[in-house]
């Protein structure tokens, strides 16, 4: 008999979780338990034994347990010095490297780890899922390590299995070697493939192309052609015959599909494999050509579907059972020849399951109009579904628009299905109808009605379905269908409609937008009395965001006429209700003008009729706005000015002052005349509104101010009126420039003579010949008389002549006449004629206006006089400073051309110049450059003596010089700013270079190059944010003060606060730093403030106040009965929040499970604790009384249980049979005992050994 031990079921549930259920319960039913092994309740670990040695049976319980592997893997390489892209050490983790691997993280996902070794080589560790190490280390070694390439020959036909599907097989090899691999395309005749990468990637992926290469070697191809009919026969029934080849030989077959017509079979694999295929294919072929023969016979084209089957398994059902081919022609042939093909004895039973098969499935046609298909079909498919699931093999085909109806299957069900829709469309036909009407399609949507509810409301109230064709059809035809009396009715309703829509009008009306809400109403309901008013017109307001006025009427014309005047009406008494007037009132009559609780204005409002809108109360605006009819409005404004009379000496004057001096008298943004109003005690002055064309200006306010305002804006519109006389005259556009003259000088002239503004059209005018004069009257009529008197002039064309040498003639001719172009244009269009190349001639014609024939003539002879003056000078600036003295595109140079009257040449680069003499700075030549001056230096300036000599000072003028700054080390970094943006604003702001050291040089100075007065500025710059920085620091001197503070630890979360509410008010109270100790910290007490010295003081007393106030606090604990101990608390804790704001004390209960439950713990000031805790017995005390009642009741409620009667025998626990502790000399296990189960941490002596072995501790 086997013993049995009995352990508890929480012992077991660890050990089962592996077992089946069939090995822990065995299928025996739960009143007659199975009682399993020991071995099976606990199956021992495997034991690591001999290699190829077989593990125990029990073993394989634990190996069902699948292991869970890591998703995320580590891969750690190293890149040797040697082969490192960026060596440079000076700032390991700052440089290029660490920028890449942060970019390759944010692509791959993968974390990367950089180290150097002692050798310079870098160890890289990356980290993450799969996928993302392999794409990074990629990335990694093609851009951190130096790449090389090498060249790997293998045969053109082996380069699709290096690639492989898709490119997959290229993708991992490139992955796994860290390479990237080109192959040759497949029209390159080329066969070598080129590898990039590191020397360790490139040797790992030649290896595997070579190894890809080798395993293809390997392989060998055929290709045999045989006769295409004999394939079914190598293939067999359902590829029985090649897959048993296939699998007995090792080769793979590819024998083409019916479909395609040709007689190739491909043989692939290894050489023997497929040499062995070939012979049985050949066997097989050979035996089938000399047995088989052929019959032909004809079967309608319809039925061969039924003989191929789906997918063709109906041929391969017949070569199975017969061994006969069944050769079928194309479907897009009409042939209906089928051919079988196999040994004569065979060909019968074939070809009587062919037969078979052709009758085995029928086609019949049921004529039916096309508009009862529905019908037929029924509601959700309900006639048609009832058939197809009486006769499920019956497919039953509908067309649209065809009045054939399709059914097939197996003969009998067709005939039954036929005969029960023949049956369907005579009744159908009994009881239905359909008639088609015109309808013009404009009038379809109106039919339909809004969201259908006209079309819907005929087909309920009809029983008909009526369909109305889309817009895009573009139909007119509307069909009926239904029962026959109310197709006609739904009919005549139709033709009704369209006839009174025939007889509809569409009307457009103009109505301000701003008048639709209105109109429409607060929710429609004034559009709604309107549309009942005229119930048959229909009233379309367009949408507010399409900000247009037109409203739409529709409907029968005399209604539709009728509507329109009512909402004309409608708008009339809108327009003349809606007409405003503002009334500027002074702000302290306001609330006069208001009354008591609104009396005076309301009554205003009732009495005039008219809407008063008041300024707000804290508004700066004192202006009252009326709106209503301007009869009502007008009345209102006297009532309201009445009372401002009453209330004080107001007055109010009108000013007769012409409209065209309003704008000047207002001045820009109205200053002007609030300069008057608030000099004159803040009178209120009124211009009429722009393009009124209302001369009238209105003074309102006390009397004497009204005056005083009254003869400041009179003399200010007389002082405007004087200086604002205006004439206007016309000249030809070319007069212009010789009107104004050169730099303005002609019409400067006339300007300081007679002191009148003259205004020459801009070239966005339309009318270029108008001129303005603008002034006093009398200057303008001086400036129009000497005007008028040069335009006459002008306007005088005379011819003369000149004599120039032919010497300049070029000069004036060069660059496509430019300077005569000038002339031209400068001296009103004269034309000037110099003789044409060839002709010795020093006869000059010039041809216009006299006085400009006079001008152009003297500007030539100074021209001339320039030219027989004219001086080359040169300047010698090194050619390393050209490019700064031009300018972006030789604006700087382009500037002193004009400006001087003079030309300069640069000289052609010397880009062989390459030892210039040691490089200048200032704009300083050195003497043996001065003596001997390099031709690429020297810069001629051709003029005038005295304009070259100021050109060459402004040329020299532009060289930039080079100034160093002291500035101290300490500080460069925060000039710089972060990442160069200060220096690079200095540089901008300045327009200089400036040159900061290198950190390792460790100079304070600061180069800065640019222009004189640049440089200049940008030092003055340079030193004043020294300055700034100098101060900072003293500043962050002053601010890093540090004071300590001893606080015994606990009271820390006090002077914390909830969610650091206490420490944050004392840090911005005192603007400084707390900082509290780390749990590791040796000085738990102390607290660190920082900041300026008098605030860390003052921080340091807030602390030590809150420090006293805690230590007088007192904790005291009283008992109450934890059941009330919720009703005190309170929903979500309000109660007891209240209460200990109330007597200003904490309060903390018990944690559930705790071992005094009643225990509470109340904190806070003597006096304070006491009258809490008293507060809180009283509640006690009365929450007892309700709780006490509640169990009474739920005691008084609650039934018996049968469960107390019923005695309950001890648990049995878990049990095991055979037991090691239950073998003969053995004892079972006492889990009471502290030595068989002994506690972890304790020793224990062991008495005797068991079967368990020795006990280890």
């Amino acid at each position: 008999m086997s013993s049995v031990a009995v352990l508890t079921p929480e012992s077991f549930a660890e050990h089962r979780s592996g077992l089946r259920d069939e090995e822990t319960r065995g299928g025996v039913p739960e009143d007659e338990a199975y009682i399993p092994t020991y071995l099976e309740a606990f199956p021992p670990l495997p034991e690591k034994g001999a290699p190829g040695e077989k593990s125990s049976e029990l073993t394989g319980v634990w190996n069902k347990i699948r292991p869970i592997k890591s998703s995320v893997i580590t891969q750690v390489f190293h890149v040797p010095l040697e082969e490192r892209r960026y060596k440079d050490n000076s700032q390991f983790g700052e440089g290029d490297e660490a920028k890449v691997c942060v970019d390759i993280m944010q692509k791959t996902g993968a974390h990367i780890e950089l180290s150097l070794a002692k050798d310079q080589g870098l160890s890289i560790m990356v980290t993450g899922k799969l996928d993302s190490v392999m794409k990074a280390r990629k990335e990694i070694v093609a851009r951190l390590q130096t790449q090389a390439s090498a060249t790997v020959t293998i045969p053109k036909e082996h380069h699709r299995f290096v690639i492989g599907k898709n490119g997959e097989k290229l993708q991992e090899l490139e992955l796994k070697t860290a390479t990237k691999i080109n192959i040759p395309r497949p029209e390159d005749p080329s066969n070598q493939i080129k590898i990039t990468g590191t020397k360790e990637g490139i040797e790992k992926a030649r290896h595997e192309i070579l190894l890809i290469s080798a395993e293809q070697d390997k392989r060998a191809v055929e290709r045999v052609n045989l006769e295409k009919a004999f394939h079914p026969f190598i293939a067999g029934a359902f590829n029985k015959v090649v897959q048993e080849i296939m699998q007995d030989t090792g080769a793979r077959i590819n024998i083409p599909p019916p479909s395609v017509n040709k007689d190739e079979i491909i043989i692939t694999g290894e050489k023997e494999p497929v040499s062995q295929a070939l012979l049985r294919i050949r066997k097989i072929y050979e035996d089938k050509k000399r047995k088989t023969t052929t019959i032909s016979v004809e079967v309608k084209k319809s039925q061969h579907k039924y003989i191929i089957g789906p997918k063709g398994n109906t041929l391969q059902e017949i070569l199975d059972a017969t061994g006969v081919s069944v050769e079928m022609p194309p479907l897009e042939s009409s042939s209906e020849t089928i051919i079988l093909r196999g040994e004569p004895d065979k060909l019968g039973p074939a070809l009587t399951q062919v037969y078979a098969k052709a009758k085995s499935v029928m086609v019949a046609e049921v004529t039916a109009p096309a508009w009862l298909h529905r019908f037929i079909i029924g509601k959700k498919g309900q006639n048609i579904g009832r058939i197809t699931q009486q006769l499920p093999k019956v497919h039953i085909e509908f067309t649209d628009g065809d009045e054939k109806i399709t059914l097939e299957g197996p003969t009998e069900e067709v005939e039954l299905a036929q005969a029960q829709i023949q049956e369907i469309i005579r009744d159908l036909l009994g009881r239905m109808d359909y008639t088609e009407v015109l309808i013009d399609q404009r009038f379809h949507r109106h039919l339909i009605g809004k969201n259908g509810a006209n079309i819907n409301r005929i087909k309920e109230q009809h029983k008909v379905s009526v369909r109305i064709p889309p817009d895009n059809e573009k139909s007119n035809l509307i069909r009926i269908e239904g029962d026959p009396q109310g197709v006609q009715l739904a009919r005549k309703e139709l033709l009704e409609m369209a006839a009174r829509m025939e007889n509809e009008r569409t009307k457009d009306l103009i109505i301000e937008q701003r008048f639709h809400r209105t109109i429409i109403g607060q929710k429609g309901e004034k559009i709604k009395e309107i549309r009942d008013k005229f119930p048959e017109v229909i009233i379309n307001f367009p949408d507010p965001s399409q900000k247009s006025d037109i409203v739409q009427l529709r409907g029968p014309k005399n209604e539709v006429e009728k509507c329109a005047k009512y909402l004309q009406k409608v708008i009339a008494e809108l327009i003349e209700n809606s007409f405003s007037i503002p009334v500027p009132i002074f702000k302290q009559f306001h609330k006069n003008i208001i009354g008591k609780g609104g009396a005076n204005i309301k009554k205003i409002r009732e009495e005039t009729n008219t809407k008063i809108d008041l300024p707000t109360e804290n508004s700066n605006s004192e202006v009252i706005l009326i709106t209503g009819k301007k009869v009502n409005c007008e009345g209102a404004r006297d009532r309201i000015l009445a009372i401002q009379r009453e209330l004080a000496n107001i007055k109010e004057v009108d000013v007769s002052i012409p409209a065209k001096l309003h704008n000047s008298l207002i001045g820009a943004k109205g200053r002007l005349v609030r300069s008057i109003m608030e000099e004159c005690g803040g009178v209120h002055i009124h211009f009429p509104s722009e393009g009124s064309g209302s001369d009238k200006v209105t003074i309102r306010g006390p009397g004497e101010e009204v005056e005083k305002a009254k003869r400041q804006l009179l003399q200010l519109a007389e002082e405007k009126q004087i200086n604002n006389h205006s004439v206007e005259l016309h000249a030809k556009p070319e007069y212009h420039k010789f009107l104004i003259g050169r730099g303005g000088a002609n019409i400067r002239k006339v300007r300081d003579r007679t002191g009148a503004r003259i205004i020459f059209p801009t070239a966005e005018d339309k009318d270029q010949e108008l001129i303005t004069i603008v002034g006093k009257e009398e200057s303008v009529r001086q400036a129009q008389y000497e005007l008028e008197n040069l335009i006459r002039n002008l306007d005088n064309v005379i011819e003369d002549w000149m004599l120039v040498d032919p010497k300049y003639h070029r000069h004036f001719v060069a660059r496509r006449g430019h300077v005569l172009r000038e002339i031209a244009e400068e001296y009103g269009g004269v034309t000037v004629s110099f003789p044409r190349t060839g002709v010795q001639s020093d006869r000059v014609t010039l041809k216009g206006a006299k006085d400009c024939v006079e001008a152009a003539k003297k500007r030539i002879l100074e021209i001339i006089s320039d030219l027989e003056a004219q001086v080359v000078l040169e300047c010698i600036i090194p050619q390393r400073f050209h490019r700064v003295v031009m300018g972006a595109k030789g604006y700087k140079v382009q500037q002193i051309t004009r400006d001087h009257d003079v030309l300069i040449k640069f000289p052609e680069r010397d880009d062989n110049s390459g030892l210039e003499a040691q490089s200048q700075e200032n704009g300083d030549v050195s003497p043996e450059l001065d003596s001997v001056p390099r031709k690429c230096d020297i810069i001629l300036i051709s003029g005038r003596k005295e304009k070259c000599e100021a050109a060459r000072s402004a040329l020299l003028a532009l060289v930039p010089i080079t100034m160093d700054v002291d500035v101290p080390f300490d500080l460069h970094r925060y000039i710089i700013g972060q990442k160069g943006a200060g220096i690079r604003k200095m540089m901008e702001e300045y327009e200089v270079n400036i040159s900061v050291p290198q950190p390792e040089q460790q100079s304070d100075i600061i180069k800065i190059t640019g222009l004189v007065p640049n440089v200049e500025r940008a030092r003055a710059g340079l030193l004043e944010r020294v300055k700034e920085l100098q101060a900072e620091q003293e500043d962050r001197a002053l601010r890093g003060f540090k004071l300590m503070v001893s606080v015994e630890p606990k009271y820390h979360p006090k002077i914390i606060g909830k969610k650091g509410a206490v420490i944050s008010q004392i840090r911005k109270d005192h603007d400084v730093t707390i900082q509290f100790p780390d749990k590791g910290d040796e000085n738990q007490d102390l607290i660190t403030i920082t900041g300026y010295e008098k605030n860390a003081e003052g921080a340091r007393d807030a602390i030590l106040k809150i420090v006293a106030d805690l230590e007088e606090m007192v904790s005291e604990d009283i008992r109450l009965d934890h059941r009330v101990h919720a009703r005190i608390i309170g929903g979500r804790g309000k109660a007891i929040r209240k209460l200990m704001e109330e007597f200003r004390v904490d309060i903390r209960f018990p944690q559930p499970g705790s071992s005094d439950p009643d225990r509470v713990t109340v904190t806070g000031l003597p006096e304070n604790v006491d009258d809490a805790i008293d507060h809180m017995l009283n509640l006690e005390e009365e929450y007892m009384m309700d709780v006490v009642e509640t169990e009474t009741m739920a005691a008084y409620m609650k039934p018996p249980s049968r469960l107390e009667e019923e005695p309950r025998g001890p648990a049995k626990g878990f049990v095991v049979r055979d037991a090691p502790w239950n073998a003969s000399g053995n004892k079972a296990p006492d889990m009471s005992s502290a030595e068989e189960f002994p506690v972890f941490g304790t020793g224990v002596v062991p008495k005797q050994t068991s079967v368990w072995g020795p006990k280890k501790y």
